[in-house]
């Protein structure tokens, strides 16, 4: 029985990169379609859980894939109302990658702090589809976390959104300049960066003597880096007594862990990839 992974991707084009993990993640054929909206999904989703019997049908799976991560959550939630029953197949929710990237990032920072328990963590341009999922990885274990924008209304907007739909208490800040962001990080004990590639958040001089700061985060891999002073290879690297993790140091383990996500979803026909999933995962390969 041949192991069928449709990707139900919102933009025009399913992802050439999805595409590629999803056979190196186990899957016999990867079906990509694009444009998918809560209102034409329906047809595909039914698609998938008719064919197959009760004991074949774990050999189909569906991944939500894009560049927008609202529409890939819009998009799961209408996915999971057309199941029923024993009628359904295991779902992933990677969006832009953000889960799976974030919860590599955040796996690291588990690893190499121990405890998160009250831990001060800032994700500065964290209004993003990675600064928020790690948000919410990091607050789920016991940290007190804060993102920046650099308006404060955007990101007041985007903590309360990802609040309500998790359940969570991340806390909002503006932080338009490089004065600002510094002074948002001061006794930060986890600083992480996850803005737009190219443009530099936080200068050096202004992580460097926290004595507070265990360790730093930078998921920008186009120079200038998120974080000055650090190195996109990073991987655990002491930098002035932190610890030091860069986009490619933490992206091995992001991409080992999505290909591991696409053979799990070929397991069972009851399982959801999104946020807590794909994080209880990551933990397990660190």
């Amino acid at each position: 029985m041949k192991k069928l992974l449709f990707q139900l991707d919102t933009d025009g084009h399913a992802s050439v990169f999805d595409t590629v993990v999803g056979f190196d993640g186990g899957a016999d054929h990867v079906i990509g379609h694009g444009n998918c909206t809560p209102d034409n999904v329906r047809g595909l989703v039914e698609g998938a859980i008719f064919t197959r019997s009760p004991k074949e049908k774990k050999n189909t799976a569906l991944f939500i894939g894009g560049s927008n991560m609202a529409a890939g959550e819009a998009l799961l939630d209408a996915v999971q109302e057309v199941f029923f029953a024993d009628f359904r197949v295991s779902v992933m929710l990677d969006s832009n990658g953000s889960n799976t990237t974030a919860a590599a990032a955040v796996a690291r920072i588990v690893a190499s702090c121990g405890d998160l328990q009250d831990k001060k963590a800032v994700i500065l341009a964290g209004t993003g589809p990675v600064g928020l999922r790690a948000a919410v990885m990091m607050t789920r274990e016991g940290a007190q976390v804060t993102v920046t924008s650099r308006k404060a209304e955007r990101a007041e907007q985007a903590a309360a959104q990802i609040n309500d739909r998790f359940g969570v208490d991340i806390s909002a800040a503006g932080a338009a300049t490089d004065e600002d962001r510094a002074e948002v990080c001061k006794g930060a004990n986890i600083i992480v960066a996850t803005g737009a590639a190219g443009r530099q958040l936080l200068a050096e001089n202004d992580w460097r003597d926290n004595p507070d700061l265990e360790v730093v985060v930078d998921a920008n891999a186009t120079p200038p880096l998120g974080i000055e002073g650090l190195d996109m290879m990073d991987k655990g690297k002491e930098r002035h007594g932190k610890i030091a993790w860069g986009a490619i140091g933490f992206g091995t383990l992001k991409l080992a862990l999505h290909r591991a996500c696409i053979g799990r979803l070929f397991e069972s026909t009851d399982q959801i990839l999104d946020v807590d999933e794909i994080f209880a995962l990551a933990k397990t390969m660190n």
